[in-house]
């Protein structure tokens, strides 16, 4: 059975990939079939454990291209579990059957909204209908699907005892994995915490091998924190985005969940399957894909994660890299740190570019340059090799050039 190939360890976190269905369906984001592919690849060499390519009932052309996608990069033995996110209707349903029929290793992922605001303002149904609607798309998703997910839409603005009514019923109809969406990013770490808490202590004595999922928007941008706070709360899976990319202001980050984890495993317990090493190339390919650059800022994966200008960092960073670096460029796929020679850098640093560079600044020489550095650096920023090698020809000392002549 499919579900069988998700790691069913408790300390152990499924990484669900969605940066091709919401990711890719926020503006600015599309992909072509042929994108999809590229970009499945690079996730499965990640080693994200479920990657959903998409939804398949939103057109034909999403159907062809989960298709394309299972046909260029599914396996039969092993790899990542594909699924297409599904309404719970019989035809979505379908759908999702035929663009994923090629692999054994599928997923279906049927979402309904709970909440009093999806209830009556978008669905127009009774609590009764939504219970009746999701029970009766997981019975119908089992004759097609060993392996099924069932996501209540809002779940965080959802009163509590009815959210957990719909997931226990569901369960009880089949699914094995229960999402639980703060859809437009409401929550915070202690409200989603103890929500699944209260969850799980509901659920879990009736369904123990259910597995929890959480699925964050960072519209008050708490989603990594939301969903490492999820785990906290026995989450199990995490779906997240490569650069956080998705609806509105964009899913958890999946870099940054998983190196969260990684780097703070001694508070979460938890491990990962992901291959970090691998973060800034699939980062970086997105980014390509989708014409969208990565912030400079970025954590994790962009170019001033492991960037330093300022010369207090600076000399830390020579004395011993853990001063100023929580974990090791390299482990995330950069070949290293790199300094950035700007107005806040310190003579020290100055100094030791200079003299890899052929030109070992000393005494009058070093203070002459570095005065003459700090003011070229004030007109334009930072200061590349070229800058920094004519600063330093144009400050020899007199003596030194008659001696050289």
């Amino acid at each position: 059975m499919t579900q069988d190939r998700v790691p069913n360890d408790p300390n152990r976190v499924v990484v669900f990939d969605t940066t091709m269905r919401d990711g890719e369906q926020a503006p600015g984001f599309s992909m072509s079939p042929a994108d999809k592919v590229r970009m499945a690849r690079a996730l499965k060499a990640l080693g994200v454990d479920v990657m959903e390519a998409g939804f398949a009932a939103a057109s034909p052309g999403d159907e062809d291209c989960i298709r394309a996608v299972v046909g260029e990069v599914a396996e039969d033995d092993h790899g990542p579990i594909f699924c297409s996110l599904s309404r719970s209707t019989e035809a979505d349903i379908d759908a999702a059957w035929r663009a994923l029929k090629g692999t054994a290793r599928r997923r279906i992922h049927i979402f309904l909204g709970t909440s009093p605001i999806h209830r009556s303002a978008k669905l127009k149904m009774t609590t009764d209908q939504v219970l009746a609607q999701a029970i009766a798309s997981v019975e119908y998703a089992r004759t097609r699907f060993d392996d099924v997910e069932f996501s209540a839409e809002d779940a965080i603005r959802t009163e509590p005892e009815f959210l957990a009514e719909v997931l226990e019923a569901v369960a009880d109809a089949g699914a094995q994995t229960l999402n639980v969406p703060d859809t437009v990013g409401y929550s915070t770490p202690d409200e989603i915490r103890e929500l699944y808490r209260f969850l799980i202590a509901r659920i879990r004595p009736r369904y123990p091998d259910v597995v929890f999922s959480t699925h964050c928007h960072n519209d008050l941008g708490l989603a990594v924190a939301n969903s490492l706070a999820a785990v906290e709360g026995g989450a199990r899976q995490v779906e997240s985005t490569v650069n956080g990319i998705g609806e509105r202001a964009g899913n958890a980050s999946l870099e940054e969940v998983v190196m969260a984890l990684r780097v703070r495993a001694e508070r979460f317990g938890v491990t990962t399957g992901i291959d970090s090493t691998k973060l800034v190339s699939a980062s970086r390919l997105l980014s390509e894909i989708t014409h969208s650059p990565v912030v400079r800022n970025k954590a994790i994966v962009g170019i001033n994660a492991f960037a330093h200008e300022a010369g207090i960092h600076q000399h830390g960073m020579f004395a011993d890299a853990r001063t100023y670096e929580i974990m090791r460029p390299q482990d995330v796929g950069f070949e290293g740190s790199f300094f950035v020679l700007g107005k806040h850098s310190g003579r020290h640093a100055v100094a030791k570019r200079a003299e890899v560079l052929g030109h070992p600044l000393v005494g009058t020489h070093l203070t002459d340059a570095f005065a003459a550095f700090k003011a070229r650096a004030d007109e334009i920023g930072e200061i590349d090799d070229a800058e920094l090698m004519a600063i330093c020809v144009a400050t020899q000392p007199r003596e030194r050039e008659h001696a050289a002549a």
